[in-house]
């Protein structure tokens, strides 16, 4: 069984989204570099950048999305982002009106039962959770091997937290991956059990 990582790029002061839900420059080290870090062209980042991340996101058998992400990004038309294979989206709500049944994406009701059908889905790969309130959730829930950061250089000062709203301590491992990339410092933190 794949592990479950929590993951996203963070401003220095903890945020994956300003107060109005964009991302600011949380992303622009995707487009810093020289390497291609896909097919598009279009994301291009340093080496060590793409040493790092094209690994970890060949292993994503499945992503973990709350309804918010699902909904501010329209449900990426229907196809999983960067490849992965699946979407469990927790939700409270059903499938939207209209959409395709057939795409790959589950909607599932709660962190537990979305870590299940994940789990299920991906087999030996990699379950990530996006950072925010869901991947909030699943850390508190005692349901995340490892948290995989990507700090930015960016203060927002408000907006939407890392790890959500988490309401009580819990104790990481010591990174085992401290690396610097362009406009970017990519942190791999074991879960303490």
């Amino acid at each position: 069984m794949g592990k479950v990582v929590m993951y996203g790029a963070v401003s220095v002061d903890g945020f994956i989204a300003d107060e109005h839900d964009q991302p600011g420059p949380l992303f622009d080290w995707l487009s810093n570099g020289e390497v291609p870090l896909d097919d598009s062209g279009v994301l291009t980042v340093s080496r060590a950048s793409h040493d790092y991340t094209r690994p970890y996101w060949d292993s994503i058998g499945v992503t973990i999305a709350g309804r918010r992400v699902f909904d501010l990004t329209d449900g990426w038309d229907g196809k999983p982002p960067s490849g992965v294979e699946h979407v469990v989206v927790v939700t409270h709500r059903p499938m939207p009106d209209g959409w395709n049944p057939e795409a790959p994406f589950h909607f599932v009701d709660g962190i537990e039962a979305a870590v299940a059908k994940a789990r299920e889905l991906a087999g030996d790969r990699v379950v990530e959770v996006a950072a925010g309130d869901v991947g909030g959730q699943a850390l508190a829930a005692g349901l995340v091997d490892e948290v995989r950061m990507d700090v930015v250089p960016v203060v927002f000062g408000s907006g939407r937290r890392y790890f959500g709203a988490v309401g009580a301590q819990h104790l990481l491992a010591d990174p085992d991956v401290v690396l610097p990339g362009n406009r970017v410092l990519h942190l791999r933190y074991p879960v303490r059990r």
